[in-house]
């Protein structure tokens, strides 16, 4: 199959050598790499252009710095690099993050499970992050790079980066078969895009799948960087995927109770009614997302 790679990336110079070096030595080489510079400041430009030039199927598409709005930023910039590009002629379109640092046979098998599942249309692998609690004098990106491309982690040094399930396809590291990709419409850019792709994926038939006997290193830890604001953006999340207002509250509910939040439960919900722009999703996409969510529902409590 033939892969389409594409990585927003906005001053990345820390860490784009190290994820575009671990994508030029993968044992599958049949995939061209497009990343789209979203305005950086920084050395990211003169990085990726030295790649360009030591091989053919590394790209460089350069923007102007876009608004920032959470979600809908890097789907946008991701789009620009779909733009650049016949993607159509593709397989398979990864959404990959610039601070990936990917194994040498992880291309190889993403490949081989779309290759021997027909109906796996979203998939991953998983995402480790440094264990800090284990070596809190550990710093991201301080320690010597040729470490990096070592995952035998022996010591433990790196852990499963536990933002959600291991059944979780994660927003680092997204691969979509091509139908499934063009069945859903794409990617949207809202806050919660990453959620919002599986769901639809779901709703077209296809199967969502994790490999779990393969992982990344992710350098920058996905810490909430609104976490202030962290409720808020949780009644803007609810929204945008189509929840009603009964199913928002469950989903509040349950987040407050494991932050021990009343606060919390109160604000989201707050945020939620304030919604008023419309949403990214077709009237058939939010009944689908919303009966899937009630049959999760009932059946936590086997009904």
């Amino acid at each position: 199959m033939k892969f389409l790679i594409i990585i927003p990336a906005h001053n990345e110079e820390q860490s784009i050598a190290l994820c575009l070096e671990s994508l030029q030595k993968q044992s599958f080489q049949n995939f061209t790499c497009v990343v789209v510079n979203d305005g950086s400041t920084d050395k990211t430009k003169e990085i990726v252009e030295n790649f360009q030039l030591q091989t053919f199927n590394f790209q460089l598409s350069n923007l102007q710095t876009s608004e920032h709005q959470p979600g809908a930023k890097v789907v946008r910039t991701f789009k620009k690099g779909l733009e650049s590009v016949d993607w159509k002629g593709f397989d398979v379109i990864c959404k990959y993050d610039a601070d990936i640092v990917f194994p040498r046979d992880y291309l190889e098998k993403v490949n081989q499970v779309f290759e021997e599942n027909p109906k796996a249309g979203l998939l991953s692998g998983l995402v480790y992050i440094r264990n800090y609690k284990q070596n809190p004098q550990i710093k991201n990106l301080k320690l010597p790079s040729a470490n990096l491309f070592d995952f035998s982690n022996k010591n433990h040094d790196w852990v499963f980066e536990n933002l959600s399930s291991k059944n979780h396809v994660r927003g680092p590291i997204k691969a979509y078969r091509k139908e499934c990709f063009v069945a859903m419409d794409g990617l949207r850019p809202v806050l919660g895009w990453d959620n919002l792709d599986v769901l639809l994926a779901k709703k077209h038939g296809w199967e969502v799948v994790t490999i779990k006997n393969i992982w990344v290193k992710h350098l920058r830890p996905t810490a909430y960087k609104y976490k202030d604001q962290k409720a808020e953006k949780l009644g803007q999340y609810f929204y945008n995927i189509g929840l009603s207002l009964p199913l928002a509250m469950i989903s509040s509910a349950k987040s407050s109770f494991k932050n021990r939040s009343a606060k919390e439960f109160l604000t989201t919900i707050n945020s939620f009614l304030k919604q008023n722009k419309k949403r990214e999703l077709s009237k058939e996409e939010i009944n689908f997302i919303r009966n899937l969510r009630w049959k999760e529902f009932f059946k936590n409590f086997g009904l």
